[in-house]
């Protein structure tokens, strides 16, 4: 890969086969016209090519720590997943404080757990409302937690 010409997508770039999930890391840094800058983060969840989110609990909890994210943070641009189903791109809008990021991860993921219900789990405010599992997000999230020391290793 390295004497391959660099792809545009960063990922794309990144040897999957050296990382060891779970981890986050700083995946890029766009600035825009008015020095506004998004942080993109990888947050990987599962280990590549060895494992995958089913798509209820994946699907659930994106849609959680997309709601409670903002809870403890105004600078949350998105939360989105993968399509490789092992992790989640966070941006964030002029926040580049690592460590805050990752206590911002933390505290979604306890609510998370803490959760009663899945967010706007309806027809009405979902293209795909019948694909979701709470528990299913749940695990996910008490997994990566128990994990958080692990979290800024990203190559084993």
């Amino acid at each position: 890969m390295n004497d391959q010409k660099p792809m545009n997508v960063e990922s794309f770039n990144l040897d999957h086969t050296k990382v060891k999930a779970p981890y986050v890391r700083l995946a890029g840094i766009k600035t825009g016209d008015n020095g506004d800058q998004i942080h993109k983060y990888d947050m990987r969840i599962c280990q590549p090519n060895r494992e995958h989110m089913e798509m209820p609990a994946l699907h659930s909890l994106e849609h959680l720590m997309a709601e409670l994210s903002r809870n403890h943070s105004d600078k949350v641009v998105d939360i989105s997943p993968m399509g490789c189903q092992t992790g989640f791109y966070v941006a964030m809008i002029n926040h580049d404080d690592y460590d805050d990021v990752l206590e911002l991860l933390a505290k979604t993921l306890e609510d998370v757990l803490e959760a009663k219900e899945v967010p706007a789990c309806n027809e009405m405010q979902c293209g795909w409302a019948a694909s979701h599992s709470l528990e299913g997000a749940q695990e996910l999230a008490r997994n990566f937690l128990a994990k958080r020391n692990e979290w800024n290793q990203v190559f084993a």
